[in-house]
């Protein structure tokens, strides 16, 4: 079989393991389907802005190009900081964007990758967010009605963890085992009051499991930008990841708004 199109990353649903779609085109594969399959992979050269579908030479903040990259809602400041928001104050590239993303019931968690972490997503982004980042496991620690409260919560707790994951070591499942319920009671102690109305009693812990075949003993990053074709086995999926021969990874969410020519047996 044969695909072409620009691809996105990897649209996932919780189950056990983990169904991953990859869209190209206008289609969307299993790529579950295709682990142990061979597959090739090639980089056509042309990428796209996801937003404005100009031709561009490289991207930014994954898929746009620099004018929309200083112009948009969605690649505002607050995306990667959400304690910058301003959206609450009135203040933002575009409100009526806001409403639905900044303005909106926003979750605090503590997930376990290679390390611990907190984050802060919408409510709609999960488990998908989590699923992104790899996690093995997580669990909900604050509810706020919007990104700016949900990002000074993060940022108490930042202060307590490193909040970088070692991608490597969660391809290969290397964690430290953390009793996620006994760190959440342990944090809240640290949160200032004016925020421990947020903190949820809900102590749901959710479990990741992903397609992966075998765990890779070492591990090779492709970059389509200096080799624009890879081919081999399919052995697993991890995050945002697809894993070649067991040893060779391709981060798909890299390369959103590039055109990709896919062939499996």
């Amino acid at each position: 079989m044969q695909y072409f199109g620009q691809i996105s990353k990897m649209q996932t649903i919780l189950s056990t393991p983990i169904k991953y779609m990859l869209p190209i085109g206008e289609k969307k594969i299993s790529v579950n389907n295709l682990i142990g399959s061979n597959i090739q992979i090639k980089f056509d050269g042309e990428i796209k802005c996801v937003a404005c579908s100009k031709k561009i030479n490289k991207t930014y903040m994954q898929g746009y190009c620099y004018p929309c990259f200083i112009s948009l809602p969605q690649t505002e400041e607050c995306v990667f900081k959400p304690h910058l928001c301003r959206a609450h104050k009135g203040e933002a590239r575009d409100m009526n964007w806001a409403q639905g993303h900044c303005l909106t019931t926003t979750y605090v968690y503590l997930s376990l990758t290679s390390n611990l972490k907190v984050g802060v997503t919408r409510g709609d982004h999960i488990p998908s967010r989590w699923i992104d980042q790899g996690a093995h496991y997580a669990i909900k620690f604050a509810k706020t009605p919007n990104r700016y409260l949900a990002g000074m919560i993060e940022v108490a707790l930042s202060k307590h963890m490193s909040d970088r994951t070692k991608w490597r070591q969660m391809i290969q499942g290397k964690y430290d085992m953390i009793d996620l319920i006994a760190q959440k009671e342990q944090f809240v102690k640290m949160i200032p009051n004016d925020y421990q109305k947020y903190i949820l009693e809900d102590s749901d812990i959710v479990k990741f499991k992903y397609p992966m075949n075998a765990v890779p003993e070492k591990i090779n990053s492709f970059n389509f930008d200096k080799n624009h074709t890879i081919s081999g086995k399919l052995t697993g999926i991890k995050g945002q990841y697809i894993i070649i021969d067991n040893k060779t990874v391709i981060n798909v969410r890299k390369y959103t708004g590039y055109y990709f020519l896919m062939n499996h047996d």
